[in-house]
């Protein structure tokens, strides 16, 4: 049976794994599941009456912390939409995640191994993929993907629709206002691509040679003074396929940008 302190409100429609462990003054409202080894520490708020929110695995959620709540959004009219979040993340004080909206897909989803420090707001439909670092302060408006190991520092900002690509670090203050790519180093307000990431892409276990080839097109791609379909010409000329750069070549072509790159 879940472990509840006596001063939190539970709602009726609220359904906990056995191991669950909710400290005191938290509220759970609405449709919300929540998965075993779960730790709610205190004054956490989890739900709505018009959301359903659903949690996974050994996640733990510090003071303050408010999650599932109607999104911010003055087209929402009390739709039934959701927070999905995975398995294994912690989520630090007064971290504000909002469900979705029913144009934008009506969920909004947090992956897995994430950590979300504190005063970080999560936004109506944003996509947090995995592994995922978002440091202190940093707001996302709506519809914001963020993919899966990426580094986000202290008090920066993302426009609606800005997607941030995988192993991409975003420096400190920084305001985001188009596409990130994979593997890069972006910083500035408004935030432009600076350099490859090779720090985190050698944390991350990725070979020497990709690096390189990777390095290499990124500098191509933001000191040549060329086009963009020039400077692709010129990396496909220069530098050697391989899966990391195949992966930032994809992101740069892909057809459903719709902030454009951050170059």
């Amino acid at each position: 049976m879940s472990k509840i302190h006596p001063t939190s409100i539970v709602g009726p429609h609220v359904k906990l794994a056995a191991s669950v462990e909710i400290g005191p003054f938290c509220v759970l409202t609405g449709h919300v599941e929540i998965g075993a080894h779960c730790r709610l520490l205190s004054h956490v708020v989890i739900g709505d009456e018009a959301t359903k929110t659903v949690i996974g695995e050994k996640n733990v959620f510090h003071s303050g912390a408010v999650l599932g709540g109607a999104p911010q959004d003055l087209t929402y009219k009390g739709e039934k939409t959701e927070l999905h979040i995975g398995d294994r993340n912690t989520i630090r004080e007064f971290v504000t995640v909002n469900a979705g909206t029913p144009k934008g897909g009506g969920i909004t989803r947090i992956g897995s191994d994430n950590l979300l420090m504190a005063y970080v707001h999560i936004a109506h439909d944003c996509q947090i993929g995995n592994h995922v670092v978002i440091a202190n302060s940093s707001q996302f408006a709506g519809h914001v993907e963020i993919h899966d190991h990426a580094k986000i520092s202290g008090v920066c900002l993302f426009n609606q629709f800005v997607v941030v690509g995988r192993h991409a670090y975003i420096t400190g203050d920084s305001a985001v206002n188009k596409d990130v790519p994979p593997f890069c180093i972006a910083q500035g307000k408004y935030a432009v691509v600076r350099a490859a990431n090779e720090i985190g892409m050698e944390r991350s276990g990725i070979p020497k040679e990709d690096i390189e080839n990777v390095r290499r097109a990124v500098r191509i791609l933001t000191k040549s003074k060329l086009t963009l379909d020039e400077s692709l010409q010129r990396i496909d000329t220069e530098c050697k396929p391989c899966p990391s750069l195949n992966e930032f070549i994809a992101f740069i072509k892909s057809p459903d940008r719709k902030r454009g790159l951050a170059l």
